[in-house]
């Protein structure tokens, strides 16, 4: 019998609570079956090239993948190849991929190709069954993990309106999560990530700036917060990520709030009155560290 040996690239792209997927042409299967993008590895072709040009045919996507990837065997003694019985080997090399967060609807862009349909799946609806997919996708969910990140950031607690920060008529100054980043359209604390070799002083400074185009004089430290959940970073890559924020009691020069930075991970910056938080989507940090201050000017312990 003919021996057969295939080497293919796959990408598992996760948004959300969704997986990016391609459907197998009608000359392939004669049920409606999906799979990961990816393809044939042709001869001197890097595995990496071979994944991005594979996913960009069958979706038309452009997608960018990790450092790392997991190698599948699959051997079928008695296979129908090319209309012929064959001992079939296929090796899949499948990296960890992502395609940025303001991409199009995928697309087949190749002709009478392997792929008839590429689309987003519920990934809840991939893993029990109700999109029926190539064993291979099970077998790689079961093992993936998104990428893991923690990344240290520094923030500034800013007031106006009283010398105690506290009180009616009290202001802080917020920014709105775009929807380049985590928890989009949330109001968070102006600020964000130490580079590596930033003093963390300075690094407030640089990103109030950039996020609200005030001139920030940072403090003592209020806090340490940490956060630790699943999103889409604003590459677009799925990540198991644990954020480290330090927080500073801040002030600022006068004047209103502008956002500096283009295409970041803020769209709005304001001052916004303490008695309207309630109404509106604040992440956790902004109550700690205000509660943390006001703990501090009581002559009471932070909280633990």
């Amino acid at each position: 019998m003919r021996k057969v040996q295939r080497v293919a690239a796959y990408a598992v792209v996760l948004r959300e609570d969704r997986i990016l997927l391609s459907r197998l042409a009608d000359r392939l299967t004669s049920k409606e079956l999906w799979t990961l993008p990816g393809g044939g590895v042709e001869h001197g072709e890097d595995p990496r090239d071979a994944v991005v040009r594979e996913v960009h045919e069958e979706t038309g996507l452009d997608v960018e993948i990790g450092e790392t990837a997991h190698v599948y065997s699959a051997h079928v003694r008695n296979a129908w190849r090319h209309g012929r019985r064959a001992d079939s080997h296929a090796l899949r090399i499948v990296y960890d991929g992502w395609v940025p967060v303001d991409s199009p609807e995928p697309h087949v862009v190749e002709v009478d190709g392997s792929t008839m349909d590429a689309a987003w799946k519920p990934l809840a609806d991939v893993l029990d069954g109700t999109v029926p997919t190539v064993p291979m996708v099970a077998e790689v969910l079961a093992e993936h993990r998104p990428f893991r990140l923690q990344r240290v950031a520094a923030y500034a607690l800013v007031t106006r309106g009283s010398d105690t920060g506290d009180g009616p008529g009290v202001e802080v100054l917020l920014t709105r999560l775009s929807a380049r980043g985590p928890h989009p359209g949330a109001w968070t604390l102006p600020g964000g990530g130490i580079d590596h070799g930033e003093d963390p002083r300075d690094a407030v400074v640089r990103e109030v700036h950039e996020e609200t185009g005030l001139t920030a004089r940072p403090g003592e430290v209020l806090d340490v917060v940490s956060s630790h959940f699943e999103g889409t970073a604003p590459s677009g890559r799925r990540e198991d990520f644990h954020a480290v924020m330090v927080v500073f009691d801040a002030a600022v020069d006068a004047g209103e709030p502008r956002v500096v930075e283009q295409d970041g991970t803020t769209a709005e910056a304001a001052w916004v009155p303490l008695a309207r938080l309630g109404e509106m989507d604040v992440r956790p940090v902004v109550a700690r560290a205000l509660e943390t201050r006001r703990r501090r000017a009581a002559g009471v312990g932070g909280p633990t």
